[in-house]
């Protein structure tokens, strides 16, 4: 329809101008014959450049092509109480490419009372929670989507967590090994002599969980996430409590040196130092941006002796951090060090042999000779 137009127009024009020359042609020359000026031979020029700028300015003869208007789906978002399946609110005009987060962010304007931290929301009741990158269309089996809400409680950030769990050991092993009044008997505590082992162990311990508080604040990267409350305090009383009996027994004034005296203290003093080198190196080289993201790769290890403990196992952070209570253990040889490196080594095991699942399915070509944690031991396990 728009090029017979266009051909219409142009036939149009042609015949104006056609006609248009003639008239000027047949003007010229009456205006010649009578002796007309050149002035108004220059006007009539002036007029047919005008009107052949006209049709250029039109552009090129080509068919105008449908514009294509993109159809935006919106949901509608129902959000129900995972108790009582009662309504609380609907959550409208969110796009497909809208995540779980910008729902908790509308439903925050919706219920001011519910923070986006605190919100849980599942596709079924009892179900996981959805995580806050999925994206509604992911979720979505029709333009109406259903979700469950589920109060998480009080929320705090994962940095705040690590945090508290690392600053109230170091700060509770100093209280301690100062020797404050009402721990100990202030007499006998007068009367004896502190051991050299004690001085060590409290420096090592300082290094422990300094290196833990600076490598949370520039090493490692913080999930943005949150976590409950309560979970902030089970972990306080799992550390602070440990550290309490710990440091109670290490810096007594009873407390009696190891039994192999200051070989075993040097040599677990050192094996110690060695371990959190190597669990600050690993943590270094986990942190690398290639290493984290959808598009991980598994680490390597480099020109660095303590990066090689890759080459047998897949968590070697791990491995390192066990070794470094083993050795405090061994070092102070007190009983309440030597339960809490157990407890450490099974729930590190645990953590390790489920981290190592989840790279057997990424990178399979890598840790087909690799354990989870204790070199040639958990693999078969």
């Amino acid at each position: 329809m728009c090029l017979l137009l266009t051909r219409q127009l142009l036939l149009v024009v042609c015949r104006m101008f056609k006609r248009h020359k003639s008239l000027a042609s047949e003007r010229r020359r009456e205006l010649i014959s009578r002796g007309a000026t050149r002035s108004i031979l220059k006007d009539d020029m002036k007029n047919f450049h005008f009107l052949s700028q006209f049709i250029l300015s039109a552009g090129p003869l080509k068919s105008t092509s449908a514009v294509k208007h993109s159809k935006t789906t919106h949901f509608e978002i129902e959000i129900l109480d995972a108790q009582t399946k009662k309504q609380i609110c609907i959550v409208d005009k969110v796009t497909q490419k809208s995540t779980i987060h910008d729902v908790k962010q509308k439903f925050h304007k919706a219920c001011p009372q519910w923070y986006p931290s605190r919100v849980g929301l599942q596709l079924e009741r009892g179900g996981p929670f959805l995580k806050d990158n999925l994206t509604i269309q992911s979720v979505a089996a029709s333009s109406i989507v259903t979700l469950y809400f589920t109060d998480l409680g009080q929320q705090v950030s994962w940095t705040t967590v690590f945090l508290a769990e690392y600053t109230g050991p170091l700060l509770i092993y100093l209280l301690f090994y100062l020797r404050i009044p009402y721990i100990y008997n202030m007499k006998e505590s007068s009367r004896r002599l502190c051991h050299p082992v004690v001085h060590l162990a409290c420096f090592c311990h300082c290094i422990h969980y300094i290196r833990y508080l600076l490598e949370t604040l520039f090493v490692h990267k913080v999930s943005s996430g949150h976590t409950s409350l309560k979970n902030l305090l089970k972990s306080c009383a799992f550390y602070w409590g440990f550290t309490s009996w710990i440091a109670y027994y290490i810096n007594h004034p009873r407390y009696t040196p190891p039994s192999f005296g200051y070989r075993q203290v040097a040599i677990s003093a050192i094996n110690f130092l060695i371990c959190e080198a190597g669990n600050h190196f690993i943590n270094v080289v986990l942190s690398h941006p290639s290493h984290t993201g959808n598009n991980a790769c598994f680490p390597s290890p480099n020109y660095n002796p303590f990066t090689w403990m890759f080459f047998l196992v897949s968590c070697p952070n791990y491995t390192y951090e066990i070794g470094s209570w083993i050795s405090f253990t061994i070092m102070t040889q007190t009983l309440p060090v030597g339960i809490f490196t157990l407890l450490m080594s099974i729930q590190m095991s645990l953590w390790a042999k489920k981290k190592h699942k989840i790279y057997l399915k990424k990178f399979n070509s890598y840790m087909h000779r690799k354990s989870a944690m204790i070199p040639f031991i958990l693999q078969i396990l």
